[in-house]
């Protein structure tokens, strides 16, 4: 199973200058934000795919990032949820990979397995951060109970994927909370020779 998403600044869901006020320190920007029109002006894009193991077993993301000041990057990660929706981090890059190095070029590539998951899950659980963090929730019944069950594998997050519920999102110093560029995945179109 493959999945694509072109990043572009008008996918985020708001301006940085509407973060709420209860947002943490960490979440918020240390440097001027740009508008959406002036990071599209600027050419911050890009362009991903997210990739899976025909046993489900790991997952491999490459992103081309283009425009932005790589320098300026703070975090990047996999969110679950609609186009437009502000959701939980599902995949936290910075648990699999030196996001510094790995994007200092612009192209960013890592394998996710399972342990990646589950220690963005687990990463600020019980705190201020755990909101963040608290992961996906599977939408099905499961035979362990009522309580609803989170996504802690990559089985799991590609259930979410052919959903069309992850999205790529690449935060900057100027664009920490809502971000600065943003992809929905969705199916890779097939080409035809």
């Amino acid at each position: 199973m493959v999945f694509e998403s072109w990043l572009t600044p008008h996918q985020e869901g708001d301006e940085e200058a509407n973060t709420p006020s209860s947002v943490p320190k960490q979440f918020r920007s240390q440097t001027p934000s740009l508008s959406r029109a002036e990071r599209e002006a600027a050419g911050h894009r890009g362009h991903g795919q997210l990739r899976f193991s025909k046993d489900l077993s790991r997952a491999w993301v490459d992103v081309k990032i283009e425009g932005v000041n790589t320098a300026e990057i703070n975090m990047f990660h996999i969110h679950c949820g609609k186009p437009g929706i502000l959701g939980p981090i599902l995949v936290d890059f910075s648990v699999a990979t030196d996001l510094k190095s790995n994007l200092a070029d612009g192209m960013f590539s890592v394998e996710i397995r399972n342990e990646h998951i589950v220690k963005t899950t687990e990463h600020g659980h019980g705190s201020v951060i755990g909101a963040f963090t608290m992961g996906c929730i599977i939408p099905s019944p499961s035979l362990s109970g009522a309580k609803p069950t989170k996504v802690l594998t990559v089985a799991g997050m590609a259930q979410m994927a052919q959903s069309g519920d992850l999205y790529f999102n690449l935060h900057t110093t100027g664009q920490t909370y809502y971000g600065d560029i943003r992809g929905q995945l969705l199916p890779a179109e097939k080409t035809t020779r």
